[in-house]
């Protein structure tokens, strides 16, 4: 095999073994069936984001924070997702235009939730599943999984 050949070969082996772990349980056909801006952060990504969120349970709430040990809601939500290699911008705002908008119907644990009043998002949480989120809320609060509030929210999913 020419070093050219052994070059190309190993790179083609790179790319089909990050496709291998990039694949859902049910292979490549779910993964094309998926849409391509949903497919970049699969559920088991989500799942592992609410499990670090939980990791912070009872952290204080700072404004401006971003943790380990004291986080505003979009430092919670930012610290979360680095933990599995996502970058998110700082505030809970630019997170919003940075992930996509889902339906409810098709929420799942590790999308974002975000609070909107007039346009603006004033809090943002990671959806837990059932109804609820990991938040850091206000200040004098604590990081806590909390029972959704309301249905006026949007949700997001990382890119």
């Amino acid at each position: 095999m020419t070093a050219v050949h052994s070059s190309l070969h190993t790179s083609f082996v790179r790319v089909l073994l990050v496709l291998a772990m990039a694949v859902p349980l049910g292979g490549f056909a779910q993964l094309a069936s998926a849409p391509a801006a949903h497919a970049a952060f699969s559920a088991a990504n989500g799942q592992t984001v609410v499990k670090v969120a939980a990791t912070r349970n009872g952290a204080a709430y700072k404004w401006g924070a971003i943790g380990p040990r004291a986080f505003d809601c979009s430092g919670l939500t930012k610290w979360s997702f680095a933990r599995v290699g996502k970058t998110l911008p700082r505030t809970s705002n630019a997170q919003y235009r940075a992930t996509t908008r889902i339906a409810p119907s098709q929420r799942r644990p590790g999308d974002l939730v975000f609070f909107l009043s007039r346009g603006d998002v004033y809090h943002v949480g990671i959806y837990a599943g059932g109804n609820q989120i990991w938040h850091a809320p206000k200040p004098g609060d604590r990081v806590k999984r909390a029972t959704l509030w309301t249905s006026r929210v949007s949700y997001g999913r990382v890119r």
